[in-house]
């Protein structure tokens, strides 16, 4: 008996159902970590505060994979009707249940014929059985020393395993992959790269609440929302039929139901009854992220002119990567712009905002929620190295804000939100203009220390604006919370050039001879200073009006003479 049917008999005698026993991990309101069935995450999912994961990628997964099962138990929801009345009924989940019963055999991890997320006897042409490494995101194939899993995972139990079955499909590296056997891709006993799992191509956003069960209510797009593709045929992969080893002709997904379960990898566990010990992984169904912000809402995009050109169409979007090293609040315009907002003049938008937020920003605007209802624009993603081999780094941030900056019609505090992170930015840019001038004046290199400086003048001013943004829906004057920030951002960043004045040393303070426009100057520690408070002011638009900048008394404000280098 080989062992693909040693496998099989053992799958006729151990069973896994998903659907009832607790694999997905969760908080409860008390804070207290749990696991249970997908049955009971729905049941009680009013009083849990979200799903938790071994890693922020896997908990996204692990929500998509949620939203696919509540859009096809409820068929829905069909328009913004629909979804206030599942927002008022605390029972909405109710008909999860029985459609989960309607589909358990195809919940179960372990079975013969249609395992979860699985190809029933797959097989390498060589027969080969790989290390759980290659699923389990969290230990690097070749470095796992910064691990606590370290040298390896020998095995996972059921529950650690469907997890990462999930995971494989939305976040799997790209790269060489072993040949799997009845699939026509293969070429001496390879399949060359296919590209990431199609969530480790997006920036993830979803929005996110004060409990799991508005959380996935908020995620839940109607099959009306303009901007989204939505098709009769859209159906999740349990409701399809099970893959086989190759690729199965489908190019691309008929709904969101569909794409949240998208099959990008094909892959079977090896197992006995103490839990997983191996797998077989290999490619499934790549997805061409160009030109899919119909069928993806759970992303910003971005227009690419380099590919308009090289496939000759006239506008290409592709998904808008994070940045790990740029937090999610300096980049609030992408998140509240609206789609229609960005395009002017017939020209198509630079960037689009995520479909979720599109339709949160129709819910507030139709009156269905109230505008001073707080979500937390939540960020994910995770940024590949080496040809996409491996993950080098995951994006995990929140944003709290609430939901009148997304109001299709009312403007102003979403202005407000915008406005203040431009201020942030050309204030932070005085500072390095700072760092880069007081290192010219003692003779040395001055990028590093500009960087440094920016660096600590962004990370002085995310708190603050944070709690800022969160307070902004319940001022009563935007204008007057606008100056408010102003004058914090001043009185942060005026103490960060003064550290700076101060560690900058004698070198500095007697200055030297520098190169300028107009041919050279005297550059030292007290003309660096003066320019940076000119520049200070003049980015916040004067926020102390009555405050002069030291040596000759001249306003620091839009008035004052501009008679600086930049």
């Amino acid at each position: 008996m080989t062992e693909s049917e040693e496998l099989g008999a053992l799958a006729k005698v151990l069973t896994f159902d998903l659907t009832s026993r607790p694999w997905i991990p969760v908080l409860d309101e008390d804070g207290a970590q749990d696991e249970l069935s997908l049955r009971d995450v729905f049941a009680r999912a009013g009083e849990l505060r979200g799903v938790v994961g071994d890693l922020p990628t896997q908990e996204f997964a692990l929500v998509r994979l949620l939203l696919a099962v509540a859009h096809d138990a409820l068929q829905g929801p069909r328009d913004t009707e629909h979804w206030a009345q599942l927002w008022a009924d605390e029972d909405c989940f109710a008909p999860v249940a029985a459609y989960l019963d309607g589909h358990r055999e195809r919940f179960d991890l372990l079975h013969p014929r249609t395992p979860f997320f699985q190809v029933a006897q797959l097989r390498t042409v060589r027969d080969e059985v790989f290390s759980l490494n290659r699923i389990v995101a969290d230990v690097p194939n070749g470095e796992p020393f910064f691990s606590s899993r370290m040298p390896a995972v020998e095995r996972l139990s059921f529950a650690e395993a469907a997890r990462w079955v999930v995971h494989a499909h939305a976040y799997d590296t790209s790269g060489i992959k072993t040949g799997i056997d009845g699939d026509d891709r293969v070429k001496g006993g390879k399949v060359y790269p296919l590209g990431v799992g199609w969530a480790g191509a997006l920036g993830g956003v979803l929005a996110e609440g004060e409990t799991l069960r508005q959380t996935l209510l908020l995620n839940l797009v109607a099959a009306d929302t303009s901007g989204v593709r939505f098709s009769r045929e859209d159906a999740p992969a349990w409701r399809h039929k099970p893959c086989g080893p190759g690729p199965s002709g489908r190019t691309r997904p008929a709904g969101v139901r569909d794409l949240y379960t998208w099959q990008t990898r094909r892959l079977r566990l090896r197992f006995d009854a103490d839990g997983a010990y191996g797998v077989v992984l290999g490619y499934g169904d790549p997805l061409a992220p160009h030109n899919m912000q119909g069928a993806e809402p759970m992303t910003a995009w971005r227009r690419s002119p380099a590919q308009e050109k090289k496939r000759g169409e006239p506008v290409v979007y592709l998904p808008r990567e994070h940045d790990p090293d740029r937090s999610t609040w300096r980049g609030i315009e992408a998140l509240v712009v609206g789609r229609a907002e960005a395009a002017q003049g017939g020209e198509a938008a630079k960037v689009l905002r995520p479909g979720i937020l599109e339709w949160i920003a129709r819910l507030v605007t139709e009156g269905e929620l109230p505008r001073g209802f707080l979500i937390r624009a939540r960020a994910v993603g995770a940024v590949y190295g080496t040809q996409q081999s491996v993950i080098d780094e995951i994006v995990d941030d929140r944003l709290a804000m609430a939901v009148v900056l997304l109001h299709q019609q009312d403007r102003a505090y979403a202005r407000q939100a915008i406005d203040a992170v431009g201020e942030a930015e050309r204030a932070v840019t005085a500072l390095g203009d700072l760092a880069t001038d007081l290192a010219r004046a003692a003779g040395r290199e001055s990028e590093g220390p500009r960087s440094a400086a920016r660096s600590l003048g962004f990370a002085a001013l995310e708190g603050p604006y944070r709690v800022w943004l969160r307070d902004l829906a319940t001022a009563e004057d935007p204008d007057a919370h606008r100056t408010r920030w102003q004058q914090d951002t001043y009185r942060h960043l005026r103490q960060l050039g003064e550290r700076l004045m101060s560690e900058a040393g004698n070198a500095a303070w007697e200055g030297r001879v520098v190169a300028a426009k107009k041919g050279s100057e005297w550059l030292n520690s007290a003309l660096a200073e003066k320019w940076f408070l000119i520049h200070l002011s003049k980015a916040l638009s004067d926020p102390y009006s009555f405050d002069r900048a030291p040596g000759d008394g001249s306003a620091r404000g839009p008035n004052c003479s501009s008679e600086v280098p930049a």
